[in-house]
Order: C-alpha cells, then structure tokens, then sequence
C-alpha cells in the first residue's frame, strides 16, 4: 500500500479512537454524577 494512504488511514483511525475515548469519559462523568445525586437522596430521607 502507499504509504500516503498509510497515513492517511492511521490518522483517521487515531481520530475516531479519540472521539471514541471522549464519549466514554462523558458517559463515566454522568454516571458519576448520577451516583453522587443517588447519594445525597438517600442522606436526606435519612435525616428527616
């Protein structure tokens, strides 16, 4: 193969690799701050 394309197609490839791993890090963020909102829920039906 050429390696033009080569680098053409690693470029691409490195690419959708990062937008992939920035979807997962946003995904693991809001579950996060579903877990943290979880929490306080349950603190304050305890505490009344």
């Amino acid at each position: 193969m050429h390696p033009e394309i080569e680098f053409q197609l690693m470029k691409n490839h490195a690419n959708e690799l990062r937008e992939e791993a920035a979807r997962h890090r946003q995904v693991r963020e809001a579950q996060r701050a579903n877990k943290s909102e979880r929490r306080s829920v349950f603190g304050k039906r305890r505490s009344s």
